[in-house]
């Protein structure tokens, strides 16, 4: 809530006189079927520099592509008298599905800490909301858990110098997104950052979302969750028979 408001207020801080960012992304809706192994976003657009001015040299930028936001619960096993069980939990509230951040230099180089919380630039700097108001340390732990296991899905990535910017006024950045992506509202955001500070900002809107089969598949799975959990044994079942009566015959 904090970061929201701070976001709303914002524009009436910046001057009149300051730049205006006007942003665009190479794909609006990305359509996964079948065959889908993954996309790449290409982020650009233009500073524009009211009455003229000169670009200044220390602008840069960054941005951000994030998923839907939701609630995770993280658990960590431990081996007890030789096997491995649950063990401590945490409960996250808002954590992003998909995080990416490029920037032009690496994001801590050109704002201060308190910009990157409130912006939320970079990794560790999300608000994942931890719900179970405990120990803020074991808070932290779970929350290094879970970011280890993001970023090695290809769900998080922060890239340095990931951001091409031209005559000072042209930008652009690639991002990838990976095949196993989930399906929801995605927003791209580009800050533009001049001596620390966040002077303009913008936000385009990307919708990620299953066709085809996949779609298919969902829906059912969806609505009719008995209705497919029946089928999925049944056709295993079948399946199962084929093969046994597939390999007998060859032994025969």
């Amino acid at each position: 809530m904090k970061r929201f408001l701070l976001l709303l207020l914002a524009p009436l801080l910046v001057s009149a006189e300051s730049p205006r960012l006007v942003p665009d992304v190479s794909q609006r809706k990305i359509e996964i079927i079948y065959s889908f192994t993954g996309a790449e976003l290409l982020l650009f657009g233009a500073i524009l520099y009211p009455g003229g001015r000169v670009p200044s040299d220390d602008a840069q930028i960054a941005v951000v592509v994030k998923g839907p936001s939701e609630p995770v619960l993280v658990r960590e096993k431990r081996k007890i008298a030789g096997m491995w069980i649950n063990a401590d939990s945490a409960d996250f509230r808002s954590v992003p599905s998909f995080y990416a951040l490029a920037s032009s230099k690496p994001i801590n180089k050109i704002v201060d800490g308190r910009t990157a919380v409130i912006y939320e630039l970079g990794i560790d700097n999300l608000q994942l909301s931890p719900a179970s108001g405990g120990d803020p340390a074991a808070d932290r732990h779970f929350e290094e858990g879970l970011i280890d296991l993001k970023r090695r899905g290809g769900y998080y990535s922060e890239t340095d110098s990931g951001v091409e910017i031209s005559e000072g006024v042209l930008y652009r950045a690639r991002i990838a997104i990976p095949a196993r992506v989930p399906v929801g509202h995605y927003t791209a955001e580009t800050f533009l950052i001049e001596k620390g500070r966040v002077i303009a900002a913008a936000t385009r809107d990307i919708e990620i979302h299953k066709s085809g089969m996949e779609a298919f598949v969902a829906r059912a799975a969806d609505r009719h969750s008995f209705v497919y959990g029946l089928t999925a044994v049944l056709l295993s079942l079948a399946l199962g028979w084929a093969a046994s009566t597939a390999f007998k015959r060859l032994r025969d």
